[in-house]
């Protein structure tokens, strides 16, 4: 298996632990001082994946064209999420990686299209390089999603 995919698998663990420990009343919530809050920011990792490893190898994608756009780059949180959302968003976290290892081990992403990511300026070129930059993505965002969760606390 890509080792990139299973550091990818315990990043999703560690984002899920976030969902079990937040009620949905704190998922929800935007501390003073931020934009978003952890369900956006959970939603919002499912969906780059899927944009970045799928999208751009001309592949089909789990997610739907709803969750894309509703947690695709440029957006923030439009009010509440309910529960039957973040419950999608929990099985989503795992389905889609399972997914990708499964479509990886069988060489569905080879078409791969160029892309320049917004965030670094770097231009993808391989489902290696998206895959990179994925982790370097889910990272960032769990960073924050930590930064969220400590606001919430306090």
């Amino acid at each position: 298996m890509h080792f990139s995919l299973e550091v990818l698998v315990n990043t999703r663990k560690y984002l899920n632990k976030f969902l079990e420990k937040s009620s949905l009343e704190e998922l929800n919530k935007i501390p003073e001082g931020f934009n978003n809050n952890i369900i956006w920011n959970i939603g919002h990792v499912v969906v780059t994946q899927q944009l970045l490893a799928y999208k751009l190898s001309g592949l089909p994608m789990i997610v739907g064209e709803s969750m894309i756009a509703k947690y695709m780059k440029d957006t923030k949180p439009d009010g509440n999420v309910e529960q039957h959302e973040v419950d999608e968003i929990k099985q989503l976290l795992f389905t889609t990686i399972e997914k990708t290892k499964e479509d990886f081990n069988n060489n569905a992403f080879i078409n791969f299209h160029e892309y320049t990511v917004s965030t670094t300026g770097n231009t993808l070129t391989n489902i290696d390089e998206a895959f990179e930059f994925i982790l370097f993505h889910e990272g960032m965002h769990l960073g924050y999603i930590m930064a969220l969760y400590r606001a919430l606390k306090n």
